[in-house]
């Protein structure tokens, strides 16, 4: 399997060392080297076969983010940059990975065998306009990144400026987000708002009373009238 790639970068050292990386990676082909978000959409409405880029976030005229916010169909991403608070963004858009600069050659294969193995479970029909399976997130909390595992999540509360993520064992992450960033980066399928408070994992919901689910016997979670038909409807399609 070769996978098709473009290096991305305003910094002509940095997208010469994405590429050299590209070029001594058995199983990636540089497709290649751009220094805009506007010569990458060139190389890609040029090149509909490419799988990944690689792409600094920050880029005069167009950032990296704002670029691959703005694809209809992205192929799987990897940012790059020397700014590490980029990195829960990063994943608000299901970036494969993020790497910090300066990057190293192992850092690099590891992210780029993390996506070689997305690739492997998708069917080239569907390569371009899949969402990659994500098993958890990372967020900033107390100047750290810190990994959180979406089946530990029981649910997440807002807080004003920050949200506070409730996880098994009495265990809990606070960090400066919104409920509707947080909810966006979330798969929903396992995932539902049910407050303008309150987002659920829906795998952790145990009791429902009354118009409230019910945590560990004593927390309880109200089920808002906003947010009611799309819960039940998820109920309806679990149990009757």
């Amino acid at each position: 399997m070769s996978i098709k790639c473009l290096a991305i970068d305003d910094e002509p050292l940095a997208v010469k060392k994405i590429s050299s990386y590209i070029q001594k990676t058995p199983f990636l082909e540089l497709v290649a080297e751009c220094r805009n978000a506007f010569e990458a959409m060139e190389q890609l409405n040029n090149h509909k076969d490419i799988q990944l880029i690689f792409i600094d976030i920050n880029m005069p005229d167009l950032s990296g983010m704002e670029f691959v916010k703005s694809l209809a169909q992205k192929p799987h991403i990897v940012f790059t940059t020397a700014y590490s608070e980029y990195a829960v963004e990063g994943f608000v858009v299901d970036a494969a990975d993020y790497l910090l600069k300066p990057i190293s050659y192992s850092s690099f294969l590891k992210a780029a065998n993390k996506v070689k193995d997305l690739i492997s479970l998708t069917s080239n029909s569907q390569l371009l306009n899949s969402r990659p399976t994500i098993s958890h997130i990372f967020v900033k909390s107390e100047y750290k990144l810190l990994r959180v595992e979406l089946a530990e999540i029981n649910y997440i509360e807002s807080m004003h400026e920050y949200i506070k993520i409730h996880l098994t064992g009495n265990k809990s992450v606070m960090t400066m987000l919104s409920l509707k960033s947080m909810e966006e980066q979330l798969p929903a399928d396992q995932f539902l708002r049910v407050h303008r408070s309150f987002i659920v994992n829906l795998s952790r919901i145990g009791v429902i009373e009354r118009n409230r689910i019910i945590f560990d016997g004593k927390i309880y979670i109200p089920i808002s009238d906003q947010y009611k038909i799309r819960f039940q409807d998820y109920i309806d399609g679990k149990f009757h």
